[in-house]
């Protein structure tokens, strides 16, 4: 696989998967905190207080189709903070040199603070002489001109929490009147992140059988346990939506299009399960939400990106669904309501 050596590209420079076939994703590597921002005890940093939140300072860089930038764009869009944070979208598809700006293309932009032709411009420009891989997300600082963090997970609870007061006043954490804890919160995400976020690249990744099999068990056995909890609770955690339901609405909202054909996490469809399906259309519904979702540039990435799993590129037609169908889920006591666009 393609990332920096010492501030130069390389496109044979890590393997994804380890001596037994099971994938092993890397980590990332720009980890600073925005000053203000609460850090979960799981992670050992401190916000660095050069990079204080300010409106109009920060960039976020993400593609469309990529579920952990998926993450930021919600949580931006859903705290209103669009005025507060710029963005930049990348082209899906990805090729030899990477995360590339294609304009031109529906959907896509340009580098709007630099008008770099490929992402990795951003990361030498930040450190040259980084050794990592280049990914969405990343958060750029344009005071000190550099990156801020590529962490999704670490974006996510800075937008919730530094960037608050930037923003339209909604929360994606719970507030003090409700049983549930920012702790629990917590635990949520760390729970769904191995089976079923990261399960469904361990499933398409795999090289080997028993590599492939113990993904599907570990994905299949999860999303069984989820459907189960979500029957008698409109969220994952708490009365409203919050950070675990951002991190496992965008990998739901692309399993049936991608992960069960093109990562052959085919046992069961979302849609197929009687509560996870209503669920993601309750949160596919709630405003700000469906226009983060662009689906064109979902299918195109996955089908056309990884030759080692789709080497045709040809994109999969279906399935057909209606995310806008209603998904009675407002009945859960203690639920709002679903908001709709200009409440």
């Amino acid at each position: 696989m393609n990332q920096l050596v010492n501030g130069e590209w390389r496109t044979d420079a890590y393997e994804t998967t380890n001596e037994e076939g099971a994938f092993e994703r890397g980590e990332t590597t720009f980890r600073n905190w925005v000053a203000g921002s609460d850090v979960p005890d799981h992670v050992d940093a401190e916000p660095d207080k050069r990079f204080r939140p300010e409106a109009g300072r920060y960039h976020l860089y993400v593609s469309y189709a990529c579920p952990w930038a998926h993450r930021t764009l919600l949580a931006r869009s859903l705290l209103g903070l669009e005025d507060a944070i710029g963005v930049s979208v990348v082209d899906p598809w990805r090729g030899e040199d990477g995360w590339q700006f294609s304009p031109e293309k529906d959907g896509c932009t340009r580098d709007h603070l630099h008008d770099s032709d490929y992402l990795r411009e951003l990361y030498v420009e930040a450190d040259p002489d980084a050794t990592c891989r280049v990914t969405v997300p990343v958060l750029w600082d344009t005071e000190e001109e550099t990156i801020v963090n590529n962490e999704s997970r670490e974006i996510l609870r800075m937008l919730s929490t530094a960037f608050a007061d930037l923003g339209n006043g909604a929360s994606l954490l719970p507030d003090a009147n409700e049983d549930a804890t920012v702790a629990d919160v917590d635990e949520a995400i760390t729970d769904i992140y191995e089976p079923i976020n990261n399960g469904v690249y361990r499933a398409g990744f795999a090289t080997s059988q028993a590599a492939y099999d113990d993904a599907i068990d570990d994905l299949f056995d999860a999303l069984d346990r989820y459907d189960d909890r979500l029957a008698d609770r409109r969220y994952l955690v708490g009365d409203s939506p919050t950070e675990a339901d951002v991190c496992m609405f965008t990998t739901l909202v692309r399993f049936d299009q991608v992960y069960h054909t093109h990562f052959m996490c085919n046992r069961q469809f979302v849609h197929q399960y009687e509560n996870l399906w209503p669920y993601l259309r309750d949160l596919y519904q709630t405003a700000d939400v469906a226009e983060t979702v662009n689906m064109e540039h979902i299918k195109e990435h996955y089908y056309t990106t990884h030759p080692d799993v789709t080497p045709s590129g040809i994109v999969a037609r279906g399935p057909d669904l209606n995310f806008e169908a209603e998904h009675g889920r407002d009945r859960f006591a203690g639920a709002p309501p679903t908001p709709t666009a200009g409440d």
